[in-house]
C-alpha cells in the first residue's frame, strides 16, 4: 500500500499536493480525497501514489476523508487531462473538474449508488419520423466509415437528407465490434430528438449525460459508463470526456455550432478533444453537418477529413425557394412580402417559423441607398457604433472613427442605424395575425421546465400557428408542417464585429431555411435584410455552399485569419475600468516583447465588442500565428513573474469562436 498520495484541486494553479494515506485507507490514483487546503476544506482528485516524497516527511498532513470506494477515471482520462491542461491554459485540477461529474456536490453522496432506468432520462418529445429503407448515399456513407476501424469522416449534406441514421448505423456496427460509442449534440435541450432515437435503438446500453442532469443522477451515470454497463454516451459538450470502454466512435453532429465550445475555464472545444481521442484511442470519428465549419470544410477539400455526401431529402420534401427581400424600402419589422406569405401560408393549413436573431448588435451603420456597412481600414471586419461616445470602433485593434455623414460608398445622405428589437417584432405579429395563434421558442421558454417540450407538441400537433424564434428554431427542429420560414433580419449577424461573420450568417440562414418543406414541396424562406446584394446571402439563396466557402476560403487566406492561421485571445477585466484598461495595456507590452522576432502578430489591446459585462469592463489581446505554439510560448513567457492587480481578473481562450 502506497504511503502517500499526490492530489490535484480545482484551483488555477499548476502543481499538486502531497498527503498521506490513513491508517487502514489506500486511494488510488482516479479517486477522490476531501482534505485541508490551506484553511479550508476541498475536494481533489488523486493523480498519483508513491512511498517517498522530496520534502520532510513529517509535514505531510493526512487527508481527511475517502470519497470513492472505487476510481472514477483510470490512466486514458488522467492523459487526457494532461493534454487539456496544457492546451487550454489551466491547471490538471481545474481540467480534471470540467471532466468529471462534480466533486464537491456528488462527494458526499453515496459512492457507490447504482444508476436506475431513469439515471439519464428526459422528457419524451414525440418524433414525426418514419422508418425509412436506407438511400444509396446512406448506404456508400455507412461502408466507407466502416471500412477502417479508425479514421475522420464527414457527413455533409443539406437538412434533412438521413444523416442521424448514418451515424445510428454506424454506432450500431460498432457496438457489434465490442467497442463502445460517444454521440455528441450541439445542445440537449434541442436534441431530444436524437435521444430518444437512440434510447429505442439501444435501450439500456444508452446513457445520456448532460448538464440538467442532478448530480447524483450524473454520478451514477458516469459509474455505469465506467463500469461498461452503458456503451453507448448521448450529450452535449462534456460528454466528450465519458470514460467509454474501448472507444470505436465518436459521433460531432452540427460540428458547425459554437456552444461545442467552453465559456470556462478550461476553454476547450468538443471538437479537438473528440480528434484527439479519436486518434489516441484508434476511435473512428464522424461528425456531420449542413453547414460545416470554415475549418471542417478547408480539411474536407485538402484531404484531411473524407468527405461522404448526401444530397437527396428522404421525407418527400424539396429544397426550399429562397426569397430576398430589401428592408431599406420597408417601414416596419415585418415586411408587405413576408405578411402576405405568413397569411397565405395560414389559409393552406401551414405552419411558419418567424426567425429573430437575437445574437449581435441592434444597432449598426448602414447606408439605405446602397446598403453599404463600414468596416475598419485595418481589419476588414465591421465597426461597432458606441453610442455614448458617438463613435465607430474597430474591437480587433481599436481604431476608431466618427459615424459618416454620408455614405463613403455612393455618397447618400440616407444613413442611419438599423435594427430590431425583439419587443417590436412581438407586437407587430399580434396586430397584423390577430386570428393566428403565436407562440414564442427562446432561452426563456427552456428555463422553465415543461415550457419547451409543451410548445414543441403544441406546434407539432398544429395548435400553434407561427413559432416566433430566436437561434434554437434552427438547430435540430423537425415539424412536417412548416412550409415557410422568415428570417426577420439577417443583418444582425451579417454585421458582427468579427472575421466568423460570413460564416455565421451563411450557416444560420441554411440551418433556419432547412425547417422549410422537408415534408412537402413548395417550402419558402423569405429573408429580410438592409444589405439585399450581400453575396453571402446570395449564396445562401441559392444553396451554394461550395461557392460560399470558397469566397470565405479566399478572403480568410488573404487576411491572415483562421483556418490560416490560430488565433490566442486573453480578455483583461475588471469592476474598475481604469484598471481594466491598463492591465492590458501592461500585458500587451509585455506579450509585444516576448514575441519580438518570433511569427506572432499582437493585436490591440482593444475594448471588447460587449465592453461591460455584470459591471466588469472588458479588454481583450489577440495573438495571431500560423502555428499555435510561438503564440503559446511568448503568452507563456509575458505572464511568468507578472501578477495582475488583485481586482483584475485574466482569461485565456485559445482558438476563440468569438471575439464579443
Amino acid at each position: 500500500m502506497p504511503a502517500y498520495v499526490s492530489v490535484a484541486f480545482d484551483v488555477p494553479v499548476d502543481r499538486q499536493w502531497s498527503y498521506r494515506n490513513p491508517d487502514g485507507l489506500d486511494a488510488p490514483v482516479g479517486s477522490r480525497v476531501e482534505a485541508s487546503l490551506g484553511r479550508r476544506t476541498a475536494t481533489g482528485w488523486v493523480v498519483a501514489t508513491g512511498d517517498e516524497v522530496d520534502f520532510d516527511p513529517s509535514l505531510v498532513k493526512p487527508y481527511l476523508r475517502l470519497v470513492d470506494a472505487e476510481p472514477l477515471f483510470g490512466p486514458e482520462t488522467l492523459a487526457l487531462a494532461s493534454w487539456l491542461a496544457g492546451m487550454y491554459f489551466c491547471s490538471l485540477g481545474e481540467a480534471l473538474s470540467a471532466m468529471m461529474p462534480s466533486a464537491e456536490r456528488e462527494g458526499r453522496r453515496k459512492a457507490g449508488a447504482q444508476g436506475g432506468a431513469d439515471s439519464g432520462s428526459f422528457d419524451d418529445v414525440r418524433i414525426a419520423t418514419a422508418p425509412l429503407s436506407p438511400s444509396d448515399e446512406q448506404q456508400a456513407a455507412l461502408a466507407a466509415v466502416l471500412s477502417k476501424r479508425a479514421g475522420r469522416w464527414y457527413l455533409y449534406g443539406p437538412t434533412g437528407t438521413g444523416k442521424t441514421e448514418v451515424f445510428l448505423e454506424a454506432a450500431e456496427a460498432t457496438l457489434a465490434e465490442g467497442r463502445g460509442v460517444i454521440y455528441l449534440v450541439p445542445e440537449i435541450a434541442l436534441t431530444r430528438q436524437v435521444e430518444d432515437a437512440v434510447r429505442n435503438r439501444f435501450g439500456d446500453l444508452c446513457s445520456v449525460i448532460h448538464s440538467g442532469l442532478t448530480a447524483p443522477k450524473k454520478l451514477a451515470e458516469w459509474r455505469r459508463v465506467l463500469r461498461g454497463e452503458a456503451r453507448v454516451v448521448v450529450g452535449a459538450r462534456s460528454a466528450v470526456f465519458a470514460p467509454v470502454k474501448d472507444l470505436g466512435l465518436v459521433v460531432l453532429d452540427e460540428e458547425h455550432e459554437g456552444s461545442y465550445k467552453s465559456g470556462s475555464s478550461p476553454r476547450y472545444h468538443a471538437r479537438q478533444v473528440a480528434m484527439r481521442r479519436a486518434a489516441s484511442e484508434g476511435a473512428r470519428l464522424v461528425m456531420g453537418s449542413a453547414t460545416p465549419s470554415v475549418e471542417s470544410w478547408r480539411l474536407m477539400t485538402e484531404g484531411g477529413i473524407e468527405r461522404l455526401s448526401l444530397s437527396r431529402r428522404l421525407a418527400g420534401g424539396d429544397m426550399p425557394s429562397v426569397e430576398i427581400v430589401d428592408m431599406r424600402v420597408e417601414e416596419g419589422a415585418l415586411s408587405k412580402r413576408l405578411i402576405e406569405a405568413v397569411r397565405a401560408v395560414k389559409k393552406e393549413g401551414g405552419q411558419s417559423i418567424l426567425f429573430l436573431n437575437r445574437r449581435g448588435f441592434s444597432y449598426f451603420w448602414s447606408c439605405k441607398t446602397c446598403g453599404a456597412e463600414l468596416k475598419c481600414r485595418h481589419c476588414s471586419v465591421g465597426m461597432t457604433y458606441h453610442k455614448e461616445r458617438a463613435r465607430l470602433v474597430c474591437h480587433y485593434c481599436g481604431y476608431q472613427a466618427a459615424p459618416p455623414s454620408s455614405c463613403p460608398e455612393c455618397g447618400s445622405l440616407d444613413t442611419g442605424w438599423a435594427g430590431f428589437g425583439t419587443e417590436r417584432v412581438e407586437e407587430e405579429a399580434a396586430r397584423l395575425f390577430p386570428d393566428m395563434t403565436i407562440a414564442r421558442l427562446d432561452a426563456d421558454a427552456t428555463s422553465r421546465k415543461g415550457v419547451l417540450e409543451r410548445t414543441l407538441d403544441d406546434f407539432r400537433d398544429g395548435k400553434i400557428d407561427a413559432l416566433l424564434g430566436t437561434q434554437m428554431v434552427a438547430k435540430g427542429l423537425n415539424f412536417p408542417g412548416v412550409r415557410l420560414v422568415g428570417v426577420i433580419l439577417a443583418d444582425t449577424t451579417l454585421n458582427l464585429p468579427d472575421f466568423r461573420a460570413a460564416e455565421r450568417a451563411f450557416g444560420l440562414v441554411t440551418q433556419v431555411a432547412g425547417r422549410a418543406g422537408r415534408f412537402v414541396k413548395g417550402g419558402r424562406v423569405i429573408v429580410q435584410t438592409y444589405r439585399p446584394t450581400s453575396p453571402v446571402l446570395a449564396r445562401a439563396a441559392a444553396h451554394d455552399a461550395a461557392g460560399f466557402y470558397g469566397d470565405e476560403l479566399a478572403v480568410r487566406r488573404e487576411l491572415g485569419f483562421p483556418p490560416y492561421s490560430r488565433l490566442l485571445r486573453v480578455t483583461v477585466r475588471s469592476k474598475d475600468a481604469g484598471q481594466a484598461k491598463s492591465s492590458a495595456a501592461e500585458l500587451a507590452g509585455r506579450v509585444a516583447h516576448a514575441a519580438q522576432g518570433g511569427a506572432v502578430d499582437v493585436l490591440g489591446p482593444a475594448e471588447c465588442p460587449i465592453a461591460v459585462v455584470a459591471g466588469n469592463a472588458r479588454w481583450q489581446i489577440i495573438l495571431r500565428s500560423a502555428d499555435p505554439a510561438p503564440a503559446r510560448s511568448a503568452l507563456a513567457a509575458a505572464l511568468a513573474g507578472w501578477k495582475a492587480p488583485g481586482a483584475v481578473y485574466v482569461e485565456i481562450d485559445p482558438d476563440p469562436v468569438s471575439l464579443l
